[in-house]
């Protein structure tokens, strides 16, 4: 049995405030007593009262509220005798998404080969803790550490280099971003893995190494693009980057800082050529740090009581709203203290279920993440209902799901997935990844000029969106092909017609 919020247990201090005017009020009724100063009289008007009566209705009160805490921080049992453990270490990926990673010359662009190299390193590393860092100007932490991999290859698709606002390539904010995200309990078992061009705006980023170093990190670092260098398409004109003198803006990888890096933190420098010769060097130097059983509790289900708890309390309330202070059976009048005081437990209770049915749409959404990484749709798309059912406002489930039904063949449903997921969406970002998904699944239907409308949409909302903007070029030359067959026919059937006029019958 474990608590899910123990920080929760805090608001058990208001007892020592009912306590305290308990007693408060006790003391005021002998300071009443005495005023009146004639014994007998008091005794006459107090001899229906019960004292005894009095402390248990409080008591009740006092147990309301004290159960009402504990449902509060939520007391759950997993399902199974314990967490899965596995033996590994905690790696931080640090990317740059600075707009330097736009260049070319790494096919598609650098910032693309980068995350291809991510995610086969994240597939060599299945038994280790995965965290995310994104930065430029300043850096981010994307994801924490987790044994979610599914969810780490999630947030990496999501970075762009419109996630981080300001402009450059600050590595030290990076390394220090990272050693943070790490449990600073442990002198080992950790590493980070820097992927950059290099171009450092930072001149402390060696020092941080050395620094980091001596806490037991190990830094590798990815050298991203070619020493000769490359120009920058800008995504909004894109047209070649230019500075404010007219000239091409060239940007060239780094090598020297990056090796400087690695070896100041017991690492190595690896230029990314390959990403599944990169993936294996740096996963093999992380091997060298050993391992050590980490416990993974992202899958596990739980059985909350909470709602037990919650019937007790509601039970202590009925309880103190009819038992009189009186001697005599029937209650005529509710004290207005008890009487507020038990209002507030009944709104109190009310918190829990709503966290309960949060979590509950949350769990959902992760088992059905973990079918679609197995490639299981159905069971996937069957999750992501229910959680949508549970809060139909949930764009990640209403999301999932439309992806999941679109892997299974069911088109139509998936588009209407979709729909829900735009309607519900509070995140441009989101917003766009939606209208891309639906340009996809018109395209595939070759209703070109629905997925013409889609990709412009999701491109008005996130201009720098290069799948979108690769995808829209096609649909429009496709577009303009099948015109052009049309336009062809059209003119074959005039020439046809015109033919059959000039013979002679």
């Amino acid at each position: 049995m474990q608590l899910q919020h123990p920080q929760l247990l805090l608001a058990l201090l208001g007892l020592v405030l009912m306590v305290a005017l308990y007693l408060l009020l006790l003391q005021w009724k002998k300071n009443t007593y005495k005023k009146i100063g004639d014994a007998a009289l008091v005794q006459q008007l107090t001899a229906d009262y019960s004292k005894t009566k009095f402390l248990i209705k409080f008591l009740l009160v006092a147990a309301a509220f004290t159960l009402m805490a504990f449902a509060l921080a939520s007391p759950r049992k997993p399902n199974g005798s314990s967490a899965i453990h596995r033996k590994g270490i905690d790696v931080m990926i640090a990317l740059d998404v600075s707009r330097s990673m736009l260049a070319q010359d790494l096919k598609p662009d650098r910032l693309s080969r980068a995350k291809q190299f991510i995610s086969r390193l994240i597939d060599k590393l299945p038994d280790d803790r995965i965290g995310i860092v994104l930065f430029a100007g300043k850096a981010y932490l994307q994801m924490p550490l987790t044994t979610d991999h599914a969810a780490a290859k999630m947030y990496l698709s999501s970075a762009s280099t419109d996630v981080v606002p300001t402009q450059g390539t600050v590595l030290g904010d990076a390394l220090k971003m990272c050693y943070t995200a790490f449990n600073n309990n442990e002198k080992k078992y950790r590493s980070v893995v820097l992927i950059t061009d290099g171009e450092d705006h930072d001149d402390n980023a060696i020092s941080i190494a050395k620094a980091m170093a001596d806490e037991g990190v190990m830094i590798n670092t990815i050298g991203v693009g070619s020493v000769s260098g490359s120009t920058i398409i800008d995504p909004v004109t894109n047209d070649v980057k230019k500075d404010a003198e007219g000239n091409a803006v060239i940007t060239r990888l780094n090598e020297s800082v990056l090796k400087q890096i690695a070896a100041a933190a017991n690492g190595i420098y690896q230029p990314l050529a390959s990403a599944d010769a990169a993936a294996t060097a740096i996963s093999s130097q992380l091997k060298t740090l050993g391992s050590r059983a980490v416990k993974d509790t992202t899958s596990l289900v739980y059985t909350y009581y909470f709602q037990w708890l919650l019937a007790l309390a509601l039970a202590c309330i009925v309880i103190e709203f009819f038992l009189s202070e009186k001697i005599t059976a029937r209650r005529k009048t509710l004290k207005p203290a008890a009487s507020t005081l038990s209002i507030a437990v009944i709104i109190l209770s009310l918190l829990p279920s709503t966290n309960s049915f949060a979590q509950k749409a949350e769990a959902l959404v992760k088992k059905g993440n973990h079918a679609y990484a197995a490639g299981q749709y159905a069971a996937a798309a069957d999750s992501y209902k229910k959680a949508a059912a549970i809060n139909p406002k949930n764009t990640k489930a209403l999301f999932n799901l439309g992806n999941a039904l679109y892997k299974n063949g069911k088109k139509d449903e998936a588009l209407q997935a979709y729909d829900e997921a735009i309607a519900n969406a509070r995140q441009p970002i989101d917003q766009s990844d939606t209208w891309y998904n639906k340009g996809v699944i018109y395209q595939h239907n070759n209703k070109l000029p629905e997925c013409i409308d889609a990709y412009k949409k999701a491109l008005r909302i996130n201009p720098a969106d290069e799948d979108a903007r690769l995808n829209l070029q096609k649909a429009l030359l496709k577009q303009q092909q099948q015109n052009n067959n049309n336009k062809q026919k059209q003119q074959q059937q005039q020439q046809n017609q015109q033919q059959k006029k000039d013979n002679p019958k």
